[in-house]
């Protein structure tokens, strides 16, 4: 950023049952976060894990100062955890990526490099995807279906490892507690206006749980969200500013 001020960061992780990776994920951030900033807060959202993860995440609170956990009680989808993590982080930036270490948290730097003043958002996109094939042709689908449906510029729509101003929330809400809510955020993000800048990032296998997101029982479900999303946020709109009619009338008749 070409302020010399360095901005104050808020890096935070939505955590499903990913006991085996936030951890390490908790550790790498605080490393990277004091490489680039004085100012910044760590924020991990248990969004009601059914492994140990809680309990690892208590023992990281007694030695990391700066590590802030919010616990939901109940699963609320990956959406509700976004949304509660933008919710509550309170520095000028926020960074987010998944708790599951598929992205490198070591390489934040790269996308804080791309926030130059008049960027609003730095987003990521994946070098390569590391998945199994059927997750790679799911999200291709996804990906394309997407971008076609909601005119999305973004070239990743599905990497989630995302540098962006708080100001942000100041302009747009979320809404989605599903993992629609990457589309919805970005189709609002460009709407509105904010410039988006894009950096590679590298994407690794799951080491540790099983995704949440691109499985069989919920492909159903992720597509009618979709749509549901599609008809409310470029449907209606459209509807909403097509001009009506003007009503004919009959002249009257003059005796």
């Amino acid at each position: 950023m070409e302020d010399n001020r360095r901005p104050s960061i808020t890096a935070f992780f939505p955590c499903y049952n990913d006991g085996g990776t936030i951890g390490s994920m908790v550790t790498l951030a605080a490393q990277t976060l004091e490489s680039i900033t004085d100012d910044y807060e760590i924020i991990v959202i248990d969004d009601g894990r059914t492994d140990h993860s809680r309990e690892i995440l208590q023992g990281l609170a007694r030695h990391f100062q700066r590590l802030r956990l919010v616990f939901h009680e109940n699963n609320r989808g990956y959406g509700g955890a976004l949304r509660s993590g933008f919710y509550n982080a309170s520095k000028d930036l926020i960074f987010y990526t998944d708790g599951d270490a598929q992205y490198d948290v070591l390489e934040l730097p790269m996308l804080f490099a791309e926030m130059r003043d008049g960027v609003d958002l730095v987003n990521g996109y994946k070098i390569g995807r590391s998945d199994p094939w059927y997750r790679i042709v799911l999200g291709r689908a996804y990906h394309w279906i997407a971008k076609v449906a909601f005119g999305l510029k973004l070239r990743d729509v599905d990497c989630d490892f995302r540098l962006m101003r708080r100001a942000i929330f100041d302009r747009i809400e979320l809404e989605c507690n599903s993992g629609v809510i990457c589309v919805e955020f970005i189709k609002k993000v460009q709407d509105a206006g904010f410039v988006i800048s894009e950096v590679p990032v590298h994407h690794f296998h799951r080491t540790y749980g099983r995704s949440q997101f691109f499985n069989v029982r919920r492909v159903g479900r992720v597509g009618l969200g979709l749509a549901r999303l599609w008809w409310k946020l470029v449907v209606w709109p459209r509807l909403a500013r097509k001009p009506r009619a003007t009503p004919i009338r009959s002249k009257p008749v003059i005796h």
